[in-house]
């Protein structure tokens, strides 16, 4: 059973996300401002459901302070057109966000799309996963949601792992965007959806430099990324 810190300051939607959530088997921690949710957010919560709007402390500043101790996958909860927020959001760490107002099933394909790739395997010999994946200069150890780069740790979050864990295994070719939304954020690619342009961005910003200076993640106008082959 998956644990669920729902923060947002309007009482009457958490009441009734709390009613869903329970129904669809998940435990529900709620918060009613970002002070509160920081105290709550502890390793034991799976996933955060955050409210960018509340008072005391805005959903922003709370995810700006959450990332730098925890690496807990977020769900933003956007004001219809808000774009801004949900930019900033993504650069600061969110896993995806969903614009007010939305569906429960939304809401639940959402969560447990990013639970799907985020949450650790407790036993890698119990899971399809490999225990290693290594390429070039990096390794990645999917079951401890590690990643290190010549032999150094680097801090992801869960959703950039599994996109680096993507690539790492599809070396040299050109993968579409429609193919990396849909494999590795559990969704379609709608338009305007920045989310996947942004993890990618994150994730060339957490990765080091390569040695020969050569970008590791190309961006091909039109036809998606590419995961440089020659070191």
């Amino acid at each position: 059973m998956a644990k669920v810190l729902l923060v947002d300051d309007d009482t009457e939607l958490t009441s009734l996300l709390t009613d869903i959530l329970e129904m669809e088997g998940f435990e529900v921690i709620e918060a009613n401002n970002g002070e509160d949710g920081l105290l709550k957010a502890d390793s034991s919560v799976d996933i955060i459901l955050l409210d960018v709007m509340m008072p005391k402390m805005n959903g922003t500043e709370m995810l700006r302070k959450l990332r730098g101790s925890f690496t807990t996958p977020v769900l933003m909860l956007t004001a219809k057109g808000e774009e801004i927020d949900r930019v900033i959001g993504l650069e600061l760490g969110a896993d995806d966000y969903l614009p007010k107002p939305f569906s429960d099933r939304e809401l639940l394909a959402r969560m447990r799309a990013i639970l799907r790739r985020t949450q650790t395997t407790s036993n890698d010999t119990c899971s399809s996963a490999p225990a290693c994946l290594i390429y070039q200069d990096i390794k990645i150890y999917p079951g401890r949601q590690e990643a290190f780069c010549r032999d150094r740790s680097i801090e992801m979050t869960g959703t950039e792992l599994a996109l680096l864990s993507y690539f790492i295994q599809h070396p040299g070719k050109i993968i579409a965007k429609t193919e990396l939304s849909i494999e590795v954020l559990g969704k379609r690619l709608a338009q305007f959806d920045r989310a996947l342009d942004m993890h990618v961005s994150n994730l060339r910003k957490k990765l080091p430099e390569r040695a020969d200076g050569k970008p590791r993640i190309k961006t091909l106008r039109g036809k998606g990324y590419l995961l440089v082959e020659e070191l």
